[in-house]
C-alpha cells in the first residue's frame, strides 16, 4: 500500500515537472520568436507572447507554475542585460504581471472558454490592458534607472514594452484556449471547409494589403472578424486575430503604411488601438454568439423536458381518475 501511494506521487511530481518544463520551453521560444521584432535596446518588443502563454499556464494549473514563468524570464533577459541585479528585477516583473493578471480574473469568475460577455471583457481590461501595466512600469523603470536608457527614452519604451506584453495575452491567449478544446470536426461539408480557408485567407490579404498602403484602410480587417465570430465563434475568431495581430505588428516594426512617418509612441498608439479593436470585436461577438447558442440549447432542453413531461402526465391519466357523473335520485313520496 505504501509503495503504491509512493509511486502514485512520485507520477505526479514527474507529470507536475514535465508541466514546467514545456512552460519554460514555450516562454523561452516564444520569447526569441517576439524578439524579432524588437525596437528598442533588442529586448523590447511590440509582441510578447510569453505573457499569453504563462497567463494560460497559470489557467490551466494554477499558481504552482510561476516558478516556471519566472525561470522562463530570468533566461531570456540575463542574454539581453543590462546585468544581473537589473535582470532580476524585470524577471520579477515578468512574473508578477501574468500572475497579478490570474488573480485579478479569477476574482472575477473568469472561465476559460471564454463562451461570456463578462468573460471576454475581463481578458481585456483585466488580463491584458490592466494587468500588464505592472511589467511594462518595471521594466521600463529598472532599464532607465540602470542607466541603459535615458529618462527621454522612459515614455516610447514604456509603450512598446506595454504594447507587446498586452498583446501577447490578447493575441495568444485566446488562440491557445481555443486549441486546447479544438476537436477535429466530422462530417463537415466541403463548403464549411472553403469558408474557413477563405476566412482566414482573406484576413491575411486584406490585413497585409490594408498595413502596407498609403490609405488608412485598417477597418476593412473587421468585417472578417465579424465573419469569423458569427460563423465560428471563438475557434475562428482567436486564429484571425493572430493573423491580423502579427501582419500590423511586422507592419509596425518596418514603419510601413499607416506607421509610415511615424515617432515610435504613435507608432505604438496606433498599433495597440487596432489590435486592441480588432481582438475586442472578435472577442466579444463570439462570446455573444456563444452565449445565444448556449441559452437557445437550454430552452430547446428546457422545452424537450416540458414535452416529455406533459406526455407521461397525459398517458398516466385514465377516465376513472376522473370524478364519475351520476344522475341524480329523486324521491317521489306521495
Amino acid at each position: 500500500m505504501i509503495d503504491v501511494a509512493r509511486s502514485e506521487r512520485l507520477r505526479r511530481y514527474a507529470a507536475e515537472g514535465l508541466r514546467m518544463a514545456a512552460v519554460v520551453a514555450a516562454y523561452y521560444v516564444s520569447a526569441k520568436i517576439g524578439l524579432q521584432q524588437q525596437l528598442v535596446r533588442g529586448q523590447i518588443t511590440p509582441f510578447w507572447p510569453p505573457t499569453g502563454i504563462a497567463l494560460v499556464a497559470l489557467m490551466l494549473w494554477g499558481l504552482r507554475m510561476w516558478p516556471a514563468i519566472a525561470l522562463g524570464a530570468f533566461l531570456v533577459n540575463v542574454m539581453l542585460g543590462p546585468s544581473i541585479l537589473p535582470v532580476l528585477a524585470i524577471a520579477v516583473g515578468n512574473t508578477v504581471a501574468p500572475v497579478c493578471a490570474y488573480l485579478l480574473l479569477r476574482r472575477v469568475g473568469f472561465r476559460i472558454e471564454l463562451d461570456r460577455l463578462q468573460d471576454a471583457l475581463s481578458l481585456v481590461f483585466l488580463g491584458a490592458l490592466g494587468g500588464m501595466l505592472i511589467s511594462a512600469t518595471l521594466g521600463t523603470g529598472v532599464l532607465v534607472a540602470s542607466g541603459a536608457l535615458t529618462a527621454q527614452d522612459f515614455w516610447p519604451a514604456w509603450s512598446v514594452w506595454w504594447t507587446g506584453d498586452a498583446m501577447g495575452v490578447l493575441v495568444i491567449a485566446p488562440f491557445l484556449l481555443a486549441a486546447r478544446n479544438a476537436r477535429w470536426p466530422r462530417g463537415t461539408p466541403v463548403l464549411r471547409w472553403v469558408e474557413a480557408l477563405a476566412l482566414v485567407g482573406g484576413t491575411a490579404v486584406v490585413t497585409a494589403a490594408a498595413t502596407h498602403s498609403s490609405l488608412d484602410l485598417l477597418f476593412l480587417v473587421v468585417p472578417f472578424l465579424i465573419w469569423a465570430a458569427f460563423r465560428f465563434q471563438l475557434a475562428g475568431a482567436a486564429p484571425c486575430v493572430l493573423i491580423a495581430s502579427v501582419v500590423a505588428i511586422d507592419a509596425g516594426a518596418v514603419g510601413s503604411g499607416p506607421f509610415s512617418g511615424q515617432d515610435l509612441l504613435a507608432k505604438m498608439v496606433i498599433l495597440q488601438a487596432f489590435n486592441g479593436t480588432v481582438s475586442l470585436t472578435a472577442l466579444l461577438l463570439s462570446a455573444m454568439v456563444a452565449e445565444r447558442n448556449r441559452t437557445l440549447r437550454e430552452i430547446e432542453e428546457a422545452c424537450e423536458r416540458l414535452t416529455e413531461a406533459l406526455s407521461r402526465l397525459a398517458s398516466d391519466e385514465t377516465l376513472d381518475q376522473w370524478p364519475s357523473s351520476r344522475p341524480k335520485r329523486h324521491d317521489h313520496r306521495e
